[in-house]
């Protein structure tokens, strides 16, 4: 199941595999807060962690069902702890957000989810793709596109006499996923990477995804019984943002006419442009303009006056609709009652018949 996340490019048909990363750090606050609401929910960091991310997924795609990648050490015998060797699976955790679960209720389907597949982490990954069969493509991987590994295995280090050795960091240039999250817990604050596709995502929006889980990560720990969907992503500058930045969209304009005069100055001055366009018709201004004074003048002849209600009943067309014509007979005598209309327009090849009312008669046009 592919992961739709929105992406900043349309995916390439076959898989590119340059990468870039940005740091994770989360405030020893959030850290501290995260390891009690765990406790109290009987949950692991890791499961707390796993299951927010997720559920950030979850609500930037919209799907209800999100496969996610993990690894795990695959060290279940005490035999091979000590063999060097890479013995590390991975895992494919399906993650259930039907229903509009609450935090508590995600929490405890992860942690289910978790446990049950670390029972069966020794079965290669390689061998439950031959098993599911899933559908390829050149584009992705084809079980899941994001990973989240937890790094709770404590660092070796390498004591050689006589010699000084320091780890250097070597930049980012691949990456294998759509995103990897690796996190691990450094002191009193929990740190990490999220390495993403640089064919699918520009850095910024990486790190604006990751303002987003923050955000949410804050918001799970005041209360399990919170809907997940509910929880808040945006933080106060950018909600500010989207409600007011982009909807001021004032502008000046020469109000000095009515919309029907600004409509004619069109027809006057550019009469053979298209208007309107539906489907496989189009009209142009002066085309419309002319049906428009049709209408109006048949109105005017059945005693319609300034200030006259007249309902409208057709089906989507260049006539468009007010009151559409697939509504019952019912509905729509009662609009017409509610509205006090005094004619009610609808396109004459529909048959159908309205009931009169005091206040309300009709008309074919």
């Amino acid at each position: 199941m592919l992961l739709e996340l929105p992406t900043d490019r349309v995916r390439p048909a076959g898989q590119y595999y340059g990468g870039d990363a940005v740091e994770v750090e989360l405030e020893a606050d959030l850290t501290r807060d995260l390891k009690a609401f765990s406790q109290r929910q009987g949950t692991t960091l890791y499961m707390t962690l796993l299951a927010s991310w997720t559920a950030l997924l979850a609500r930037l795609s919209g799907q209800e069902e999100v496969v996610i990648g993990t690894p795990v050490a695959n060290r279940m015998r005490s035999e091979i702890e000590p063999l060097i060797g890479l013995f590390v699976n991975t895992l494919a955790l399906r993650i259930d957000f039907s229903g509009s679960p609450s935090v508590g209720e995600l929490l405890a389907r992860v942690k289910t989810r978790t446990l049950e597949a670390q029972m069966n982490q020794d079965i290669p990954f390689e061998q439950v793709v031959e098993i599911i069969q899933p559908p390829r493509s050149l584009a992705h991987a084809p079980i899941f596109q994001v990973m989240f590994a937890w790094q709770n295995t404590p660092e070796g280090k390498l004591d050689l006499p006589g010699l000084t050795i320091t780890a250097l960091a070597a930049p980012q240039v691949t990456a294998q996923f759509d995103m990897s999250l690796s996190l691990l817990e450094v002191g009193q604050q929990v740190v990490g990477t999220l390495v993403y596709a640089t064919a699918l995502f520009d850095r910024m929006t990486v790190r604006r995804y990751l303002g987003h889980w923050r955000m949410l990560l804050k918001a799970m720990t005041a209360g399990e019984a919170q809907a997940v969907d509910s929880l808040p992503l945006l933080g106060q500058a950018e909600r500010n943002q989207v409600l007011v930045g982009w909807n001021a969209t004032e502008r000046d304009y020469f109000n000095e006419k009515c919309a029907h005069e600004l409509f004619e100055q069109q027809v006057e001055e550019n009469p053979g442009s298209t208007a309107l366009i539906y489907e496989e018709q189009s009209l142009t201004y002066a085309e419309l303009n002319a049906r428009a004074n049709r209408l109006s003048h048949h109105l005017r002849s059945l005693g319609v006056e300034p200030e006259s209600r007249i309902a409208i009943s057709v089906e989507r067309s260049v006539e468009d609709r007010v009151i559409p014509g697939r509504y019952p007979i019912e509905t729509k005598s009662h609009v017409l009652a509610r509205r006090r209309a005094r004619l009610a327009v609808r396109r004459g090849r529909d048959d159908r018949r309205t009931q009169h009312h005091e206040e309300s008669q009709q008309t074919h046009t």
